[in-house]
């Protein structure tokens, strides 16, 4: 059986194949102001037999595909602890959300939190911080990683934030500086989130952020423990869909 999966983020489209329990293939695409084009490119020339979607556009999805939909929370789960059997909590970063999610022994979700009202710690924060102090995004967390202080950041509203960063490059903060401590920030917010719903290894650090060397140092630092990064993190949501659509094509079967 083949069954595929897809995580339709804001910002990021990511798509996972399973074929016989292995996985065969990933893709991922840039979204756009056109989700369903972005979606029909990236299932270009693949077969499967079933297909399940997460993310913000799942049910735009299911309207003009066939197919079944899942929540994030369960889809990261699952996906996590196909990767990583021992993993208990997941903390994934992605580009308009975050989300932290504890799961029982059995692998089932035990509590859970989601940031999704603002981009406050997320993936488009870090853009935005990195386009104020004139880096590349990917260059962003080796720019940090060579600070030699912290300049502190108060404010996690994207705008403030900004303005904050502006007037201590005025001030003559030097810009390395400055980027540690945005990227403080954004840890500071993941902790107290991964504290409101508990810690317990292995922790799993999922989402595009988590491919960031400065935060995933400084996450590791703030709660005394390794954060597993997957070769692939930001396609867990998609592999937890195209594991529930074999789950699913399982129990069929049986009936």
């Amino acid at each position: 059986m083949k069954s595929a999966g897809i995580d339709i983020g804001s910002r990021t489209i990511k798509l996972a194949l399973i074929e016989d329990g292995e996985v065969t293939l990933t893709r991922k695409l840039e979204n756009s102001f056109d989700t369903l084009k972005v979606c029909a490119e990236i299932l270009l020339d693949i077969s499967y037999d079933s297909i399940t979607a997460t993310g913000y556009g799942r049910h735009l999805f299911r309207e003009n595909f066939q197919g079944e939909v899942i929540s994030e929370i369960t889809a990261f789960a699952k996906g996590s602890i196909f990767l990583i059997p021992s993993c208990r909590t997941i903390l994934d970063i992605g580009g308009q959300d975050v989300k932290v999610i504890s799961l029982h022994s059995n692998g089932k979700v035990r509590k859970f939190e989601m940031n999704d009202k603002c981009s406050a710690g997320t993936g488009r924060f870090l853009e935005i911080m990195a386009m104020a102090l004139g880096t590349r995004l990917s260059d962003f967390g080796e720019m940090a990683l060579s600070a030699e202080q912290n300049e502190k950041i108060n404010s996690m509203c994207t705008v403030f934030a900004e303005s904050e960063v502006i007037s201590l490059l005025a001030r003559g903060a030097p810009r390395r500086n400055v980027a540690l401590g945005i990227h403080q920030a954004i840890v500071n917010r993941a902790k107290s989130m991964l504290h409101r719903v508990g810690i317990a290894d292995d922790v799993v650090f999922a989402g595009g952020v988590a491919l960031n060397p400065c935060i995933r140092s400084l996450l590791e630092t703030a709660i005394c423990r390794r954060a597993i990064v997957p070769d692939d993190p930001q396609t867990i949501g998609a592999l937890g869909c195209a594991l529930a659509g074999t789950h699913r094509g399982e129990k069929e079967d049986l009936s």
